[in-house]
């Protein structure tokens, strides 16, 4: 086997059956670490940059703000599961919200929400793995300074792992997201218990002061509003990783739609839990978090400057309530990087199924469709490594720049849905219901409309508090998207149009009065031998060996080897001053279908297979450019003899190694 396909076995594992697809469905105990941990994982990262946003005007609003922030944040957190929990029942084939705002508010609604939910997931991979690496280091000192290095391995790895299927993905993925549950509820009941019997310390920050930025020490009511709802726009990256399990339904054992609602609601309950433990245990600790610590936290009047480190608040969090116990605060630090960088997994289980849908609705390209040797579909999960990849390079991996671009598009899909499905109860209960279901269509409509209202809401203060800081440039990638997938709809659907086939072509289609059969030859060796050979075998009108003149000499060699053989073909010299081989040749089969417009020209092209990659370094390419420049003639068909080396291993022997007759086609048995 050739050293690429063992590679590739290694890294993927052995083929998998198209019937063996059902063996890849997810058990709740699976799917929950699944398509859950991006939303579990937010714990990490959503109390920061509420702290963050607080803290630019001082750490009193921090402390006193925050918990009631989170408590918002909870409010939609509850509403939102509680509105997809009616999506997976209604739209259980996987679309999510592309299918639902596709098929109650047509198209262009549902492109919108595709083009937000494709942005999201590549912000949810970049904001997961630089979060990640940015809490991981705060027990190993050796990643500061290489985080965006680091990232990107991390990226590289997790699309290796997917790409050899959900299913083994899964497992890999389940006991470091359980761990990272029951870590995050050890600190919580070891807070509550130390602060209960008056033992919890405080942060090492609490011995600070956390000043305002310039421009926020004394907000007006207004000035104080915005900054209010700046940090609850923030704090909702908590609710992203929602809409996976709605797009990932089909992945479910049976009964599908039952077990998708239950891991949502298990789901919501979770984080839920550990949000309001995190912002508790923050609070009760003191812990103060600023935008830039050298310059806002102080002590007695002195900036701390750039030698001090800041830490997340989860760490700072864990350094206190396992304060005298070190390898709590290591088991902290490590379970949480591992667990953002798993987050990253429901992006990598979201988008492929998303993208697959679209290649299937003709607006991205077909090859997204299709599934890889272990049954995921490999293509999306490489497209989407790649742009993870390239925004983690672009913005360094720090965690404050990415999240600014974070949440716009969820939040896009989570209004258009909830609408959709506003409409769907409508129409179901304009059909004529079974009299016992109006009651429960009546309460799902309600459910999907506070979800509509509350989640429109959110996605108004969220582009009004963070269009300036970087959500324009989501909206901007969202909007290229959109235009880019109609124009493949639109290549698709013309291409569909113009290769119809349509009763006049059938019964009114031209059979050519002629076929003219070109042979290219550089030298009379097996390869060309073989071509003429095919060539005479399928009875042209005309045939005619074609080469080109680079070298008198080379050209006289070949015209006196030809006749001495007696090959029974006529060779036509083509000269070329300018050593070209390319255009003498299409110069000529152009003229041939300028004199007999009706008349067909195939033009057979004899070439060696080479086995090795390296190999193909040493030849030239004029073959395949010559056959590329000439698929673009109308009336001209190209037929490539291939002639396969030894090198070529794994490849069939379509004929016998002795030379064949000139005449003659000499095939194996293989």
């Amino acid at each position: 086997m050739a050293p690429g396909r063992v590679l590739k076995r290694l890294v993927l594992g052995r083929k998998m059956r198209s019937d063996r697809l059902g063996e890849t469905l997810l058990p709740k105990k699976l799917a929950l670490p699944i398509f859950a941990s991006d939303a579990l994982s937010s714990v990490a990262y959503a109390p920061d940059e509420i702290f963050l946003t607080l803290g630019l005007a001082g750490g009193a609003l921090a402390l006193t703000a925050s918990w009631k922030i989170a408590l918002l944040v909870v409010l939609v957190m509850v509403v939102v599961v509680a509105s997809y929990r009616q999506n997976v029942h209604a739209y259980p084939s996987g679309g999510g919200d592309y299918e639902v705002a596709n098929a109650n508010l047509g198209p262009r609604a549902g492109l919108t929400v595709a083009s937000a939910l494709l942005v999201d997931y590549v912000l949810t991979v970049a904001v997961s793995i630089s979060s990640g690496v940015q809490n991981a280091s705060t027990a190993m000192s050796f990643v500061r300074g290489h985080e965006a290095e680091v990232a990107v391995l991390l990226i590289v790895l997790l699309a290796a792992m997917n790409l050899r299927g959900v299913r083994e993905s899964g497992m890999a993925f389940a006991v470091p997201t359980y761990l990272f549950m029951l870590t995050v509820a050890a600190m919580a009941v070891t807070g509550l218990v130390r602060r209960a019997s008056g033992t919890l310390p405080m942060a090492e920050s609490a011995a600070f002061e956390l000043r305002p930025e310039p421009g926020y020490e004394a907000l007006g009511g207004l000035a104080m509003a915005f900054l209010l709802l700046r940090a609850f726009s923030s704090g909702c990256a908590a609710l992203t990783g929602v809409e996976a399990i709605s797009n990932g339904v089909p992945a479910f054992r049976e009964p599908k739609s039952r077990n998708a609602a239950t891991t949502l609601l298990l789901m919501g309950g979770i984080a839920i839990a550990m949000l309001l433990s995190m912002i508790l245990l923050a609070r009760w600790t003191g812990v103060r978090f600023a935008e830039d610590p050298a310059t806002q936290l102080t002590r007695d009047g002195v900036p701390v400057g750039d030698g001090y480190v800041q830490e997340t608040v989860m760490g700072q969090v864990s350094q206190s309530v396992f304060s005298g116990f070190q390898p709590g605060v290591v088991l902290v630090s490590v379970v949480t990087g591992i667990i953002l960088v798993l987050a990253a997994n429901t992006a990598f289980n979201g988008f492929p199924v998303l993208a697959s849908i679209l290649a299937r609705d003709g607006y991205l390209p077909r090859q997204l469709h299709t599934r890889g040797d272990r049954l995921a579909f490999s293509n999306g999960i490489l497209f989407l490594a790649g742009a993870a990849i390239a925004l983690v390079v672009i913005y360094d991996a720090e965690v404050t720049r990415l999240i600014q671009l974070y949440i716009v598009g969820v939040f896009v899909s989570f209004t258009l849905s909830q609408i959709g499905m506003i409409r769907h109860w409508n129409r179901v209960l304009a059909g004529s219901p079974d009299p016992a279901e109006v009651g429960r269509i009546h309460r799902s409509r309600v459910i999907n409309l506070v979800g509509a209202i509350m989640s429109g809401t959110v996605l108004v203060v969220v582009l009004l508090t963070k269009f300036v800081h970087g959500a324009g440039f989501a909206v901007a990638a969202m909007a290229v998207l959109f235009v880019l997938m109609i124009g493949i709809r639109r290549h698709y659907a013309r291409v569909a149009d113009e290769i119809a086939v349509r009763e006049d072509d059938v019964r009114g289609y031209i059979l050519p009065s002629r076929v003219h059969a070109v042979v290219l030859v550089s030298k009379i060796h097996k390869p060309a031998i073989r071509a003429l050979a095919y060539a005479r075998a399928t009875r042209p009108t005309t045939l005619e060996a074609l080469t080109v003149s680079v070298d008198t000499a080379e050209t006289r060699a070949l015209q006196e080897e030809w006749d001495r053989r007696d090959i029974p073909v006529p060779l036509t010299v083509l000269d070329s001053p300018y050593r070209e081989i390319t255009n003498p040749v299409v110069t000529y089969v152009k003229q041939i279908r300028r004199d007999s417009p009706r008349d067909l020209v195939v033009v057979f092209v004899p070439q060696y297979v080479l086995g090795r990659w390296y190999e193909q370094l040493l030849h030239n390419q004029s073959a395949l450019r010559l056959k590329t420049r000439l698929l673009f003639e109308p009336g001209v068909m190209i037929s490539a003899v291939p002639w396969q080396l030894r090198s070529a291993e794994g490849q069939e022997e379509l004929f016998d190694d002795a030379p064949p007759t000139v005449g003659s086609v000499r095939m194996g048995q293989g």
